[in-house]
């Protein structure tokens, strides 16, 4: 272990983390082998046993399929193995960055939040997680917290305006009672009864004014009238008149808390941490907090992510801040965790292996990517600053505070405008890399190829705790645009391959590239779907039978590479069901989402297709999180996704039925030899589909198909059908 036990160099200070490897990687490793050598004996077998193609001409066709895809599954496998072989630990030691650093030594933090749509993420949502990020246990005058709002929204700055107010009463109390979490949201949907430092009248007393908030707050967006505010407050409110729309509206830039001024204190005489409201078209909170503010570091984090540990900057800052390990670490991401996950999740919505084994694996090479939430940075990194062992970071350094809000205010607003960045760097090698739906990545990317480490950290009370996804539309057509975005970076000059040959590990490029391909491996997998069933319907055999010593390699692969993923699940902390849920969502956005996501990349590089950003909505219908509740799959509104799914699952039940039927009525159950891993493929299809059908034929609520999804896809099924016959 680095840093955990090290003493401290003379005359400097102790390491603020250490960094573990963790031990039994030899039988990982050991077991990787046994599988690429399955992998191995299966492509000799493909290439081996291509049938002749005169009088058989499915199953040669088949097979030639097959092979390729059978190449394409191994050489993806061998990426995620790259992933998985230098996984570390890391632990933070936040006494020590108390004994080395005084709270007026300790850098400021400019935090940024980030909303687009008030109809789609809820300015109740928004402000929760705003006042999450002001009660962090932090120096509240090195404090600044950045509201941007692409959508301009008059209600979304009255709702911050009222977030302001309520911040006097909400600090207080939860530095005065440690309060966890700092979401008043999600603190009193736990808290049954007081906290153990706090008395029923006060917790009584803040719950009350929080659901004023909440009632003053929701009354206005649903009549979308701006009531009157006090005349000292009503100056904000004259940027907005009737010609503004969230398509075509002017930079607002406006300071709520202004800690300059003598009222801004909390309600115990406390200084507030400044609150800044601003819209702009692009992403350029960096160049506006360079004026208000300048904190050399900055954090990010989306509307719906609130902060669900108040000490997340303490431990970040032991990162940047330590004197021997910390000086090339250009940003700190942590995990992205959910509050709305059941149990038995029917979505799989736990991440628990990915957060607990994948990351840290590719932060064993030397970076965790970034994931455009959650993340702290060095400001430097976002403004292009290359890494050199001679770099050296003023952490006091910040913006005087000689001018009002008002000239603040209008220094910033030339900053937000549409044409600022044009013919300059930002954009691209300054602040967030436009232009692509997955523009957090690139950056990231490239603070990576300037020379720059990240790291990654997952503490055991969560940092950030956000809302998934809750229908499977929303889910697929966020992993469409996540797939979409990492396919267009990996055939594009930023592909880590090639942006980052010669500057970062292999293993991180290959890491990176695990995520880049998601959308090209749709492909043999839709393959795996269709061909060896229809195959198995017209009794043309395309494995090796069970008696042939070739079913080994067959078998072994896929029994332990499932035994292993299972293990894994289990060991941190899933059931056997979610991980039974993650194997069919992981089916589900293979032959949906990763499809038609390969298929528009493609489209769009030869100019028949443009990409789109979708919204992923925060916004649930009651009756769907009751059935999301009760393991019931809510589908959502109708999309092409599902007519593509429902043929799938369609297909392989009429072949499951119909070639079973077939084998034991002509040639018994002696006829199953040459056909029976296709028969197991094909039932093990239609069983981990089990709600597809069950939300076709069975049920009849909101959160169903309907009957013309099944009807288009029974035409598509007696069309697949009619090539067997």
């Amino acid at each position: 272990m680095a840093g955990s036990s090290t003493p401290a160099v003379a005359g400097g200070k102790p390491p603020l983390f250490a960094t573990e490897k963790p031990k039994r990687m030899v039988a990982y490793r050991l077991y990787a082998g046994t599988i690429f050598a399955g992998i191995l004996l299966i492509w000799v077998y493909r290439a081996t046993h291509i049938p002749p193609r005169e009088g058989n001409s499915l199953g040669w066709r088949a097979s030639l399929g097959l092979l390729v895809a059978d190449v394409l599954f191994g050489l993806y496998w061998v990426l995620t193995l790259s992933v998985r072989w230098n996984p570390i630990r890391r632990t933070t030691f936040k006494d020590r960055l108390s004994e080395c650093y005084g709270e007026d030594q300790l850098p400021g933090v400019d935090i940024f939040v980030c909303t687009a749509d008030p109809a789609l993420e809820p300015p109740m949502l928004v402000i929760s997680t705003v006042l999450s990020v002001m009660a962090y246990d932090y120096p509240q005058e090195k404090l600044n917290i950045y509201l941007s709002d692409d959508a301009g929204s008059s209600v979304t700055f009255y709702a911050l305006y009222e977030a302001s107010e309520f911040a006097k009463h909400w600090i207080p109390f939860c530095k005065n009672y440690k309060v966890e979490p700092r979401s008043p949201a999600a603190y009193f949907a736990e808290v049954a009864t007081p906290h153990d430092a706090c008395s029923p009248q006060e917790s009584l007393r803040m719950k009350e004014l929080y659901k004023d908030l909440t009632d003053r707050v929701n009354s206005v967006v649903h009549s979308g009238k701006i009531p009157e505010v006090p005349e000292s407050n009503r100056r904000g409110f004259s940027e907005w008149n009737e010609t503004i729309s969230s398509e075509d509206h002017p930079s607002i830039v406006q300071i709520l808390i202004d800690r300059n001024e003598r009222k801004a204190v909390d309600v115990d005489g406390n200084v507030l941490p400044t609150l800044v409201y601003m819209a702009r078209e692009k992403r350029p909170q960096i160049r506006v907090s360079s004026v208000i503010s300048n904190s050399p570091v900055t954090m990010n984090v989306d509307c719906d992510m609130y902060s669900n540990n108040s000490e997340s900057i303490r431990d970040a800052l032991c990162f940047f801040l330590d004197e021997e390990q910390g000086q090339d670490i250009g940003f700190v991401q942590y995990p992205q965790n959910f509050d709305n996950v059941v149990h038995n999740d029917i979505y799989g919505n736990p991440i628990n292996v990915v957060n607990e084994l994948d990351h840290p694996c590719l932060d064993g090479w030397g970076g965790m990517c970034y994931y455009g939430t959650g993340c702290f940075h060095r400001r430097e990194t976002l403004c292009g600053q290359i890494y050199s062992k001679d770099y050296k970071e003023d952490w006091a350094r910040g913006v005087g505070t000689a001018q009002s809000a008002d000239e603040l205010e209008e220094m910033s607003k030339s900053l937000v405008t549409c044409t600022y960045e044009h013919n300059t760097p930002w954009g691209i090698e300054k602040g967030v890399r436009y232009g692509c739906p997955l523009e957090d990545v690139i950056t990231g990317l490239k603070i990576q190829c300037r020379g720059w480490r990240s790291v990654y950290y997952n503490p055991v009370r969560k940092g950030f705790l956000g809302m998934a996804p809750t229908s499977l539309g929303q889910i697929l057509i966020q992993h469409k645009r996540w797939s979409e975005g990492f396919l267009q970076i990996s055939l594009s000059n930023y592909s880590p391959f090639l942006l980052g040959h010669g500057k970062i590990k292999l293993g991180l490029q290959m890491g990176y590239s695990v995520c880049g391909f998601w959308a090209l491996n749709s492909f043999p997998t839709f393959y795996y779907a269709i061909i060896p069933s229809l195959c198995f319907l017209d009794g043309v055999s395309v494995f090796p039978e069970i008696t042939s010593p070739w079913i080994v390699p067959f078998g072994y692969v896929a029994v332990a590479a499932y035994s292993c993923s299972l293990a894994e699940s289990l060991q941190y902390g899933d059931t056997a069901v979610e991980w039974w849920n993650a194997q069919r969502m992981w089916f589900f956005r293979r032959t949906t989402s990763y499809l038609l996501a390969a298929i528009d990349t493609i489209g769009g590089m030869l100019g028949v297709s443009e990409s789109g950003f979708d919204l992923t909505v925060k916004v649930n219908d009651s009756q769907a999180l009751e059935r999301h509740k009760k393991g019931k799959m809510e589908f959502g509104p109708i999309s092409g996704m599902f007519v593509i799914l429902s043929t799938i699952v369609l297909f392989n039940l009429v072949c499951m039925v119909a070639g079973l039927g077939r084998v034991l009525w002509f040639e018994g159950a002696e006829g199953l030899g040459p056909l029976f891993l296709q028969a197991v493929l094909c039932v093990a299809i239609v069983a981990i589909n089990a709600p597809v059908y069950e939300a076709l034929f069975f049920r009849k609520d909101s959160g169903s198909l309907p009957s013309f999804v099944t009807l288009i896809s029974l035409c598509f099924v007696s069309s697949l059908c009619l090539q067997a016959i």
